[in-house]
C-alpha cells in the first residue's frame, strides 16, 4: 500500500523510498514508492506531473492499494527525490474544488451529484433529481458560489472509517480523494458554461477563466 501524502499535505517536493521497479509491456517502468506526493489519474481528476530522481513521470495510475508511477527509465530501490509540478497541481486543485462548489450550489435546488469530471477546460458535474428538484438558472448558482469564493472558506480534511472527506467552511463534506485549494479565494472566478437536463439527469458544465 502506498501512503498518499497529498491526502493531508500540499507539499510538492519530498523524499520517498522506491520499493520496486518493474518493466511494463510497453517498455516503460512501473515504480512503487512507500509514499507519494503524486495524485494518480482518477476520481474525475487528471494525474499530477513532475519528476522522480530527476526523471520525468509520464503517468500516475492506481492499481489496487498502490499508486504506480510510470517512467521511461528504471530506478534503483532506495531513496529518491519527488518533485510535483506545482503549477499543474494548483490548476487541477482549482478545477476540482470548483466542481465541489457546483455540487453544493445545485444541491440547494434539490439535485444530488452522481459523477463529475474536473479536467481543465472540460469541467462538468452530473446530478439526479431529489425531492422538489427545480432546474436552477446559472445566475442563481453563480451568486451563491461567488459568495463562498469571496468569503475564502477554508478547506477541511477528515477521515471516517479510512475514507477521506473534504469540505469548505461549514459546507457539507464530500467523500473525495482529490487535491483541493487551501481556501476558496484560490479559485478566483468561475463561469457556468451550460445547464442541460436530459433523461432525468442534470449536467452543469463550468469553466475557470
Amino acid at each position: 500500500m502506498t501512503e498518499r501524502l497529498y491526502y493531508t499535505s500540499d507539499a510538492t517536493e519530498g523524499i520517498a523510498r522506491v520499493l520496486s521497479c518493474t518493466q511494463e509491456p510497453d517498455g516503460r517502468y512501473a515504480i512503487v514508492l512507500d509514499k507519494t506526493l503524486f495524485h494518480p489519474h482518477g476520481g474525475g481528476q487528471p494525474a499530477d506531473r513532475g519528476e522522480i530522481a530527476g526523471i520525468r513521470v509520464e503517468s500516475v495510475v492506481q492499481r489496487g492499494e498502490s499508486v504506480i508511477h510510470i517512467l521511461a527509465e528504471p530506478l534503483a530501490v532506495g531513496e529518491a527525490t519527488l518533485r510535483v509540478d506545482a503549477e499543474t497541481r494548483r490548476l487541477h486543485s482549482r478545477w476540482h474544488s470548483a466542481g465541489h462548489l457546483i455540487g453544493y450550489a445545485a444541491e440547494r435546488h434539490g439535485w444530488q451529484p452522481i459523477k463529475a469530471h474536473h479536467w481543465p477546460g472540460e469541467g462538468k458535474v452530473t446530478f439526479i433529481a431529489g425531492e422538489g428538484a427545480a432546474v436552477p438558472e446559472s445566475d442563481m448558482l453563480l451568486t451563491t458560489i461567488e459568495e463562498w469564493i469571496s468569503a475564502g472558506l477554508l478547506r477541511h480534511v477528515a477521515f471516517e472509517s479510512d475514507r477521506r472527506k473534504v469540505r469548505f467552511g461549514d459546507l457539507p463534506a464530500y467523500l473525495c480523494g482529490g487535491t483541493h485549494v487551501p481556501d476558496l479565494q484560490n479559485i478566483d472566478k468561475l463561469v457556468i458554461g451550460s445547464i442541460k437536463q436530459k433523461k432525468g439527469q442534470l449536467t452543469i458544465s463550468y469553466l475557470l477563466p
